[in-house]
């Protein structure tokens, strides 16, 4: 699912080509998302005897918490560093889960096998909506459910997303792609699940992202995946410091604590039950 330019909510993906997640270092950005994690499993609360499958898993965040509650859990990722890494993570926590590379459109999982599907941010990264709603489909049990996150797009992290996604999109010229499938939307959701007789219901929460300083919070992201990518584009074209001082900008504006840096994202948790 980031991120998944820097923190998961500054995610340009609409205009920005698949980048490698194992770049860099995700692992930062998944310990920012781990409060989130947290609520995507208590949502799916899993038993004990249920099959779990956690897609764009990346170093393991709800998949680990998952196991911890006795689930038997696969996480699935495109990027087969973050794997190893959420297998050393399991190895260090005594806990027995399984990691393999997939993503959301290719499940390496048989019809049926999941009573839970979940995604904390890594869905939303699917290219084709429909065909990853399909293979979930696929795979989920016929008592089961999916439940996935999706960030909202307001605030200023998704202002900041926005301008990445401009500068981006302005450098690889050519017409800028179509919008990002809404996964936030309970609308949208109803829509795409409608086809495979699951029933959507949606809660929204909220994660704040702190720092000393919104400076310090953005040079902190400077190793995500989707930033390197971004620079990858921009610096070449000496467009980098310009867009860093746009999206400072809108950080600074944003920020909710004046005596450091606080802003706060939305975001839904949803739930799709035949």
């Amino acid at each position: 699912m980031s991120a998944r330019p820097v923190d998961p909510s500054l995610r340009a993906h609409s205009t920005m080509s698949t980048p490698d997640w194992g770049l860099g270092r995700y692992e930062d950005t998944a310990a920012r998302l781990e409060p989130a994690a947290r609520v995507v499993v208590e949502h799916v609360a899993p038993a004990s005897d249920e099959q779990v499958v956690d897609i764009g898993c990346g170093t393991g965040n709800a998949a680990l918490l998952a196991s911890e509650r006795g689930a038997r859990v696969i996480g699935v990722d495109p990027a087969p560093r973050l794997l190893e890494v959420a297998r050393e993570e399991a190895a260090a926590r005594g806990l027995d889960a399984t990691f393999a590379v997939g993503e959301a459109a290719a499940l390496p999982l048989a019809d049926g096998e999941a009573d839970v599907i979940l995604s904390a941010f890594g869905v939303i990264f699917a290219s084709d909506p429909r065909a990853a709603t399909a293979e979930m489909a696929r795979v989920t049990a016929p008592a089961g459910r999916i439940v996935l996150s999706a960030w909202i797009p307001s605030g200023a992290n998704h202002e900041a997303a926005r301008a990445a996604g401009e500068a981006v999109q302005n450098a690889r010229g050519g017409p800028a792609g179509p919008p990002p499938f809404p996964w936030h939307d309970r609308d949208a959701l109803a829509e795409l699940f409608a086809p495979h007789d699951f029933e959507v219901t949606v809660a929204e929460e909220r994660l704040s992202f702190t720092a000393p300083t919104a400076r310090a919070y953005l040079d902190e992201q400077a190793h995500h995946p989707l930033a390197i990518a971004g620079r990858a584009l921009l610096d070449p074209r000496g467009e980098s410091d310009a867009l860093r001082n746009r999206m400072l900008a809108i950080l600074e504006a944003g920020n909710d604590d004046p005596g450091a840096f606080r802003i706060t994202s939305r975001y839904v948790v949803a739930t799709a039950r035949r």
